[in-house]
């Protein structure tokens, strides 16, 4: 099982950057649910924790101690920068080597190949997140909250999910995660049972049943849209 540690940058009386009516900590914290929420929906064997999960504010401190009790895999913090720029940058501690360079490179590229952000490069900081974390980590700058049309596409909530699939893509290539298999519906036809649809598409009568929740007597009827896979 792999465990991924989700950092929603700021939070709480730390608002972060601000600029064009939105806040750093609001968004970060709208990206990081979204990473989360894709990992669990659509993939196998990963946890998630986040570093908050509403409006607190958490101390950096008390950011690396959860993540280096929990006994994290790898830290993700989401960020959005200020100071007039525009696009997308990655860093990560400096003279760090792989495996933390190949995820942070992997990350890096999955985002900008799903967003129309320029990209600013690979770079390297003394970050706490990074410095003070026992695992290989991330931080990521999404954009700049005061540059108009960067902040134009921070209040778009398809975008923001373009940013966390971008993330969740670069840690499904790092960690090598397995999608969910995709549930598959039937039409019931006259002379189906649930015997005869479990052999037909390779499950078994109790899945089946646990599927549809069905009675019993594993009773089905003619139109009904049965779950068989």
């Amino acid at each position: 099982m792999v465990k991924i540690f989700i950092d929603p940058g700021h939070g709480g009386s730390d608002s972060g950057a601000t600029g064009n009516g939105i806040r750093e900590k609001n968004i970060t914290l709208q990206i990081a649910t979204r990473i989360k929420n894709i990992l669990l929906t659509e993939y196998n064997g990963v946890e998630v924790m986040m570093s908050r999960t509403t409006d607190e504010f958490v101390s950096l401190k008390d950011r690396t101690d959860a993540a280096n009790r929990w006994g994290a895999d790898y830290l993700l913090s989401v960020h959005i920068n200020a100071g007039g720029g525009t696009g997308f940058e990655s860093y990560i501690y400096p003279d760090t080597t792989a495996p933390t360079t190949t995820y942070r490179n992997n990350i890096h590229d999955a985002v900008l190949e799903l967003v129309d952000f320029r990209d600013r490069g690979k770079k390297t900081a003394n970050f706490h997140m990074l410095r003070e974390s026992n695992m290989p980590a991330v931080l990521t700058e999404n954009g700049f909250i005061d540059t108009a049309a960067d902040a134009d596409k921070l209040k778009s909530a398809s975008f923001l999910t373009s940013i966390a699939r971008g993330h969740v893509d670069g840690l499904v290539k790092n960690f090598n995660l397995k999608r969910k298999p995709t549930a598959v519906y039937h039409t019931v036809a006259p002379g189906d049972t649930v015997y005869s649809l479990s052999k037909t598409f390779k499950s078994t009568i109790n899945q089946m049943k646990k599927w549809n929740d069905l009675d019993k007597k594993y009773t089905i009827y003619v139109g009904q849209s049965l779950r068989v896979k």
